[in-house]
């Protein structure tokens, strides 16, 4: 092995990215190693033929679902992560999300909300948060819900104040990564900011293989390896490749090293939460002239733990949802008059819902997801459909709506739990790994609730506390041995 580093973190989305610019602030010499490139600046990721059409950024990853059944999950390897194409929706999590929830497969938190609140405050300012005016189409639209038991409030944004100036920027920025830096993602507002410091270095285009351990019988992680053969060690290994990913590494080191006797270990690639989800396409008879869309937060006290907020397509987007079968001039006349939402509810946490790693057999990994392990989450979200689609029908609008299946793992988290005992989770409140050391997790797949909003801000939040901890860590622990060495 080469190069002794303090930190190598693996991956570089919300957790990563968080992690990495924090840790390079403390002045620890830190490695990043990201699995796939920078994305191009040449307009492509904001061109839906290529984004949409030909899927060109999208991960081409087999996996098999809980019947055998071949999916392709909607994930994104390049610098920056997922949060290129999604995470400008950034709200913090509601405060009665920390506490637990039994009857609906809601999971206690090991801290109580107040402890990320500074974090949450930091992690807004870095990403520039804020409120975005309501427009004038959704405006009408949300007056009328709220006549119909619906309340709206403002969507926190990591949007550029002026993104509105940039048309093509302003109605393609959700689920499409911006060519003019104008949302507020990982790689724009954690990592750029650090990347000339002389204490950085990032690894584009491989991927970690396997981490790497040293010690019996319970040995410590000191490093990685990479695809290419190329091998470095840390005094930590961050894990940081998102809730499918991180867990597979672990579990295959854990299985390596015949560590399955750790309580943690039966829990690793547990516990996975992807919120339950649909989209829905509402048609009216006017034109919609609205350019951002996403600006508002739609609840209803009928459905607690679900939330709405309109998706930020235009009609060129928009009628791309509109089955196939319907002539594409109807779809667009449609689209022009159309609004779309995103409906989610928190789904809770249930043992059977997993990811499990490639086996030995080279059989393709696995998730096993079934929406009806958990019957309260289901209800509730069938519930907020009929509402939302009786509402709208009440505005004058006709709504269609599609379930989004387990390939749509954009919020997928949970898999490596957050917990008080090793017993039924797989990490403390600071990402720690239980009875293993040498290895932290800073991404989505810690968070035991997911709430009704999306949980970037969440996991930004989460990588900044465990970040300040492992900084202290390391600096006691470097005291610590240079008083040995006087004494």
């Amino acid at each position: 092995m080469n190069i002794l580093y303090d930190v190598i973190v693996v991956g570089s989305g919300a957790g990563g990215s968080a992690m990495a610019n924090a840790l390079t602030r403390r002045n620890l010499n830190v490695l990043l190693v990201e699995k796939g490139d920078h994305l191009p600046a040449d307009g492509s990721t904001l061109d839906p033929a290529v984004v949409i059409g030909e899927g060109r950024f999208k991960s081409r990853e087999a996996w098999r679902d809980r019947t055998d059944r071949v999916v392709t999950p909607e994930e994104y390897f390049n610098v920056g992560g997922k949060t290129k194409w999604y995470g400008a929706a950034l709200a913090r999590f509601p405060a009665d999300t920390f506490s637990a929830d039994r009857s609906r497969g809601f999971r206690d938190w090991p801290f109580g909300g107040e402890a990320l609140d500074p974090y949450y405050a930091r992690a807004e300012e870095a990403l520039g948060v804020m409120p975005f005016a309501c427009e004038a189409d959704l405006s009408r639209i949300t007056r009328v819900l709220t006549l119909r038991g619906w309340r709206s409030e403002p969507l926190p944004m990591g949007l550029a104040a002026n993104i509105g100036e940039h048309s093509d920027e302003a109605t393609h920025f959700d689920g499409f990564a911006s060519v003019a830096n104008l949302k507020s993602d990982a790689q724009v507002r954690f990592l750029e900011p650090v990347r000339t410091s002389t204490n950085l270095r990032l690894i584009t285009g491989h991927a970690v293989s396997r981490l790497i351990g040293a010690g019996a019988p319970a040995p410590r992680i000191v490093g990685v390896g990479l695809d290419d053969g190329r091998m470095y060690r840390a005094r930590r290994v961050v894990l940081a490749a998102g809730a499918l990913h991180s867990p597979r590494l672990l579990e295959q080191f854990l299985t390596d090293h015949q560590l399955s006797w750790l309580p943690a270990a039966r829990n690793v690639g547990r516990n996975l939460k992807l919120h339950v989800l649909t989209a829905m396409l509402a048609v009216g008879i006017g034109p919609i002239a609205d350019q951002l869309r996403k600006t508002q937060l739609l609840l209803n006290d009928e459905t607690p733990n679900s939330s709405v907020q309109p998706l930020g397509f235009d009609a060129e987007l928009l009628a791309t949802l509109i089955p196939k079968f319907a002539p594409r001039f109807v779809a667009r006349t449609m689209a022009r008059r159309a609004y779309g939402f995103f409906l989610q509810t928190e789904d809770g946490s249930h043992p059977h819902n997993r990811i499990v790693a490639q086996s030995a057999t080279g059989r393709l990994p696995q998730i096993d997801y079934d929406v009806q392990r958990l019957p309260a989450a289901e209800s509730e979200h069938r519930v907020l459909v009929r509402r939302l689609f009786s509402a709208l029908f009440r505005a004058g609008m006709l709504a269609f709506s599609k379930r989004i299946g387990i390939e749509g793992t954009a919020h997928a988290c949970g898999t490596l739990v957050a917990g008080v005992h090793a017993a039924d989770s797989v990490v403390d409140g600071y990402g720690r790994v239980h009875g293993l050391d040498g290895v932290v997790v800073s991404d989505g797949s810690v968070l035991p609730r997911i709430s009704r909003v999306n949980p970037a801000l969440t996991i930004y939040a989460f990588a900044l506390r465990a970040a300040d901890h492992l900084a202290d860590e390391l600096a006691n622990a470097r005291a610590a041995s240079s008083m040995e060495v006087v004494s």
